[in-house]
């Protein structure tokens, strides 16, 4: 898993880097077809925004918060693109080749 981060208007310093690299490790847990993760950390006035692009195999997922601290728009983000992890897993995974969906059921009752 290829990781970079900017900072826009903000210096990323190496804690903020190990906290980002840190919530980002949950992604690994629940898929491991990641191949690039993008963050930018932006600081506009009082707002501190995140956002991240995640290059699977199959499909961009793109995520974006802002909150009024970089760590809670981090853990925001975390959170967030935590479950479209686990959306697009839950798509991607055959459900349909279980023998208990709809389609298999047709499938195997013709062939009865």
């Amino acid at each position: 898993m290829n990781l970079t981060i900017t900072g826009h208007h903000l210096e990323v310093t190496p804690a903020l880097r190990g906290y980002v690299e840190e919530k980002l490790k949950r992604i690994t847990r629940h898929f491991d077809h990641v191949i690039d993760v993008a963050v930018i950390l932006t600081v506009e006035k009082l707002k501190h925004n995140a956002e991240v692009n995640v290059h699977l195999a199959s499909k961009d997922i793109f995520v974006e918060t802002s909150a009024d601290d970089m760590y809670a728009a981090v853990d925001a983000l975390a959170d967030k693109l935590d479950r479209q992890v686990v959306k697009h897993k839950e798509k991607a995974g055959g459900h349909h080749h279980e023998a208990g969906s709809p389609k298999r059921q047709d499938v195997e009752t013709e062939t009865e």
